[in-house]
């Protein structure tokens, strides 16, 4: 019991956020660009054991309390359904990067794959038997597992931990990191502007029809931090180890109500001000008082963009990728409009954890904050 205890310890310390979101970004990066990883053989090791260390795991209660509420257990199968069509594109994307350098297409061209099937009885009874699968899927779970339906809503009592709807805690997760009109409403729409956005900024004819990722090796990589460290971890930080207060929980933690953590947030005008340079903020001008937070932000949306432009640094990643920290590459094929609108989208994209970093290591609330007109960034 002892050593079962204490790797449960472990589990929790290394899923606490700070150090579960940084240790799954590195892993991201060392393992994008690593062939040896995306085959077949590693990736039915890799949900095998996922899938024996969920099924382990539900021996302890707490773990079995959370993750087996019946509106909890979607995004369990969510979680797997994800790594394993990421698996297969990826897989599948390397495949073609094989044969495309022995001179051969891609699988989707070659004459095999390019025959026509017929809609009757091909297509028609894949999708009947697809669809009769679902339906028993959903009786047997409609029958073994309670509708998470709860008491009418009752303005003296609300839930604790009060949260959206899963598909929403994303956001709301952002919500603890920037301001509300930012988390709330910048961001999701620069989301939504951005997916649009895509056909026009990036023209690149490769990868049309077929999977690869040496001929779209950058545009894939963000794609895939953003959608799978940046909102679905989030979705997984906030159904799972968001507990009561608000705080986080290990994954066999219980959710103790009671438990409190003093939060000691300054924002960035403080740490220059009073604790740098000792002066008293509170009769200082708003625009003054933040000036460091605002010259800051400039420089990001500003200069940054600039700098980046007119510089090619290519670093190689441990995994083998080579990442090209400057865009001028990318200036020079879009353009200067076309090239603006995509390094906004990216440096709004990794805002986010550039700021829970800051949170996380040093407390900082807002970069800028002028509570005064409702500005706070």
């Amino acid at each position: 019991m002892g050593a079962l205890n204490t790797l449960k310890d472990v589990v929790n310390f290394l899923t606490n956020p700070p150090i579960f979101i940084t240790l799954m970004a590195v892993t991201f990066f060392l393992l994008i660009g690593r062939r040896a990883f995306w085959r077949p053989r590693i990736g039915l090791v890799v949900g095998v054991v996922a899938a024996i260390f969920v099924a382990l795991s539900t021996l302890d209660p707490n773990f079995r309390l959370i993750v087996g509420k019946p509106d909890n257990i979607p995004i369990v199968a969510m979680l797997f359904l994800v790594g394993f069509f990421l698996f297969i594109s990826m897989s599948q994307a390397y495949n073609n990067d094989e044969r495309i350098a022995r001179g051969e297409p891609p699988i989707e061209g070659s004459p095999k794959e390019a025959e026509k099937t017929w809609v009757w009885p091909d297509l028609v009874y894949t999708e009947m038997l697809c669809m009769v699968i679902g339906i028993i899927i959903l009786v047997i779970w409609g029958i073994v597992f309670k509708a998470p339906i709860e008491e009418p809503a009752n303005p003296s009592r609300t839930p604790n931990p009060s949260k959206a709807p899963w598909y929403f805690l994303g956001l709301q997760e952002m919500l603890v990191y920037f301001d509300p009109w930012l988390a709330g409403v910048v961001l999701p729409s620069l989301i939504i502007v951005g997916l649009m956005a895509i056909p026009y900024l990036d023209t690149n004819p490769k990868g049309n029809g077929y999977f690869t990722f040496r001929e779209r090796r950058v545009e894939i990589t963000l794609f895939l931090f953003g959608f799978v460290i940046l909102w679905v971890l989030l979705v997984m930080l906030g159904t799972f180890l968001r507990g009561p207060n608000w705080n986080f929980f290990g994954p066999y933690e219980y959710w103790d109500l009671h438990k409190l953590l003093a939060l000691n947030n300054v924002n960035l005008s403080e740490y220059v001000w009073v604790k740098m340079l000792h002066a008293n903020i509170s009769g200082m001008n708003m625009f003054v008082r933040e000036l460091p937070g605002i010259l800051l932000v400039l420089f990001y949306v500003g200069v940054l963009p600039g700098l980046l432009a007119h510089s090619r640094r290519e670093v190689k990643l441990p995994g083998g990728a080579r990442v090209n920290i400057g865009l001028r590459k990318y200036y020079e094929k879009m353009g200067p409009w076309r090239y603006s609108v995509f390094v906004m989208l990216v440096l709004a994209m990794f805002s986010l954890p550039i700021k829970m970093v800051l949170r996380w290591l040093f407390n900082l609330k807002y970069i800028i904050a002028m509570p005064e007109i409702f500005f706070n960034i």
